[in-house]
C-alpha cells in the first residue's frame, strides 16, 4: 500500500463523519453547546499519545502495533495483556461502529426501519442489530478477499468522506445564525451538583473521547506498506490532525447554524437534524449518504486493524489455534480465518444485545475504555524505559528528542485520567433508562475486569507455556547482525 492508503486507514478508523454524527446529540444533551471545548481538550491529550506512537512506529512498524509495542517495552506479559485488551476492544468496537447505521439510515428513509416504526422501546436497538449485522458481513467479505481490495474501497470512501466533510463545513458556515459566544452556553447544566458544570462537561467530553482514537492503525498495516518506518509516523499525525481540524469545524458551524439550540430534537436526532433542517431535504440527505459511506469505511478499517492484531498475536503462538489464525491464504494473501472469527464475534455481541435499548452508549463506552487502557499499556512501559534511560528512537527517523519525556508523562496522565472518566459509573451513560441496576452502572468495571483478569489468568496458566514464534513465521538470523532474532541461519 502507498502513502495515501496508510493515511486513509488511520483517518477512516477515526472517521470524523461517523463519530460526530453518532455522538453530537450526546455532547449537547449533557454539556450544552459549551461541550465543544472538549474537542480541543481531547485532541491535545491524544496528540501526546500519538507522538509517542510515532516514535514507536518509526522503530517497530509491524502488524498488531499495540501488541508488539507493549511486548517490546514491557515484556511478554504486558504485551499479551495489551494485545488481548485491544483485540477484545476491537471486536466490541466493531459492533459499536456498526450501530451508527441506525442513527443515520432511518433518517434518510423509513424504509431502513425494518423492525417496528422506531417508536417502540426496543425498535431502534433491534433494528440496529439488523443493519449492523449486514455491515459486519460486508467488511468480513472485503477483508477476506485481500488487502488491495480493502485499500481501494477504503481510499475511495475516505476521499468521498473528506470532500463531503469540507463541503458540509462550507454549507453550515453559510447558514450560521449566531456568533461564537454560543460556545459558552452551558444550558445551565450541572447547577446544584457537587462539581457544578465541570461534572457535566466531563460527561459530555465522552462524545469527543469516543471519536479521536484508532490512529495507530496506520502503523498496524506497516508490513503491507512502502517504507513504513518513515511513512507510518507521518500517517499517524496527519490522520489525527486532519480529523481534529475537520471535526472541530463541523461541530463549530453545526452549533452556530442550528435553528434552535434548545430544541429537543438537537438532543435526540443530533447532527442529522441540523443538516436536514438547515440544508434542506435534498442536500441534507446527500450529506447523510456520505455519512453512511464514512461509517462503512470506518467499520472496514476497524475490522482490518483487528485482523492484523490477531495475526500478530497468533504468529507468536499467543492465541488458541494460533497456527490456523496465522495462516495467510495463498490466493488472497490475507489471514482469512481471523477476518471471519472477528466478524462472527462482533455479530454475536450485537445479537446478545438485541433487546437492550441502551445498546448504543454501553457498547461504545466499553470498547473505547479498553482501547484507552491498551494505549496506556504502551505509553506507561515506554515512560519507564525513558526514566531508566533505556529507550532509543530509531536513528534518522521520527524522534521527539528532548521533548520525549514530558510528552510521555502527559500521555500517561491523560490516558489514566480519561480511562477513569470513561468508566465512571454514570447512570446517564450506563443506565440511561430505568429501571436502575447496579451491574449496568458498574458495567465498564465489571466487563473489563472479567475480560482483563479472566484473559490474563488463561494466559498465565495455559498460553504462556506455549508462547514462541511459529516456525513458519520465524525471522532468518543474519550472522553479521548480533541483534537479529534466533532462527535458521542465512547461508
Amino acid at each position: 500500500m502507498g502513502n495515501f492508503h496508510t493515511f486513509a486507514a488511520g483517518i477512516s478508523y477515526i472517521s470524523i463523519l461517523t463519530g460526530t454524527f453518532q455522538l453530537f446529540y450526546f455532547g449537547v444533551n449533557h454539556g450544552g453547546p459549551a461541550y465543544w471545548w472538549s474537542w480541543p481538550m481531547v485532541f491535545l491529550g491524544q496528540l501526546m499519545v500519538a507522538l509517542c506512537f510515532c516514535e514507536l512506529a518509526a522503530r517497530y512498524p509491524v502488524a498488531g502495533s499495540i501488541y508488539n509495542w507493549a511486548k517490546r517495552l514491557g515484556g511478554p506479559h504486558v504485551g499479551w495483556l495489551g494485545g488481548w485488551m485491544m483485540l477484545t476492544a476491537t471486536m466490541v468496537s466493531l459492533s459499536a461502529v456498526a450501530l451508527a447505521y441506525q442513527v443515520t439510515l432511518p433518517q434518510i428513509s423509513s424504509w431502513f426501519q425494518f423492525i417496528g416504526n422506531g417508536t417502540g422501546r426496543t425498535d431502534a436497538a433491534a433494528n440496529a442489530v439488523v443493519l449492523g449485522t449486514a455491515l459486519v458481513t460486508f467488511t468480513t467479505l472485503v477483508n477476506a478477499f485481500g488487502v488491495k481490495l480493502m485499500a481501494r474501497i477504503n481510499s475511495a470512501g475516505v476521499t468521498i468522506e473528506l470532500i463531503a466533510a469540507i463541503v458540509l463545513i462550507i454549507l453550515l458556515a453559510a447558514h450560521t445564525t449566531r456568533g461564537p459566544s454560543a460556545l459558552l452556553d452551558t444550558h445551565g447544566l450541572g447547577s446544584g451538583q457537587p462539581f457544578g458544570y465541570l461534572g457535566a462537561f466531563l460527561t459530555a467530553s465522552l462524545a469527543s473521547a469516543y471519536v479521536m482514537y484508532g490512529f495507530d492503525t496506520a502503523s498496524s498495516l506497516g508490513e503491507e506498506c512502502k517504507d513504513p518506518g518513515r511513512n507510518a509516523p507521518r500517517a499517524i499525525l496527519r490522520a489525527l490532525i486532519a480529523s481534529f481540524l475537520i471535526g472541530g469545524l463541523i461541530l463549530l458551524f453545526a452549533l452556530l447554524a442550528a435553528p434552535d439550540l434548545h430544541s429537543k430534537r438537537l438532543t435526540v436526532d443530533g447532527l442529522q437534524y441540523v443538516v436536514l433542517v438547515t440544508l434542506g431535504s435534498t442536500m441534507g440527505q446527500l450529506v447523510l449518504w456520505c455519512v453512511v459511506i464514512a461509517i462503512t469505511v470506518c467499520e472496514l478499517a476497524v475490522h482490518t486493524a483487528g485482523i492484523r492484531l490477531a495475526f500478530a498475536m497468533a504468529r507468536d503462538n499467543n492465541l488458541p489455534a494460533a497456527a490456523l489464525l496465522a495462516k495467510v491464504s495463498p490466493r488472497f494473501r490475507t489471514p482469512v480465518l481471523p477476518a471471519v472469527i472477528i466478524g462472527l464475534v462482533a455479530i454475536g455481541i450485537l445479537v446478545l444485545n438485541v433487546n437492550q435499548p441502551q445498546i448504543f452508549s454501553v457498547l461504545t463506552s466499553i470498547a473505547i475504555i479498553m482501547i484507552y487502557l491498551a494505549y496506556l499499556l504502551v505509553t506507561l512501559p515506554m515512560l519507564v524505559k525513558r526514566l531508566r534511560g533505556t529507550w532509543t528512537p530509531a536513528k534518522g527517523k521520527f524522534s521527539l528528542g528532548k521533548f520525549g519525556l514530558p510528552v510521555n508523562i502527559l500521555a500517561v496522565l491523560w490516558g489514566a485520567g480519561m480511562s477513569l472518566n470513561l468508566a465512571w459509573p454514570r447512570a446517564v451513560v450506563y443506565n440511561a433508562t430505568g429501571p436502575q441496576h447496579w451491574y449496568l452502572r458498574w458495567g465498564a468495571f465489571l466487563f473489563i475486569g472479567i475480560v482483563g483478569l479472566g484473559g490474563f489468568t488463561y494466559y498465565w496458566f495455559v498460553q504462556r507455556k506455549r508462547t514462541g514464534v511459529l516456525a513458519g513465521h520465524a525471522a532468518l538470523a543474519d550472522p553479521a547482525d548480533p541483534t537479529a532474532p534466533a532462527g535458521p541461519t542465512i547461508p
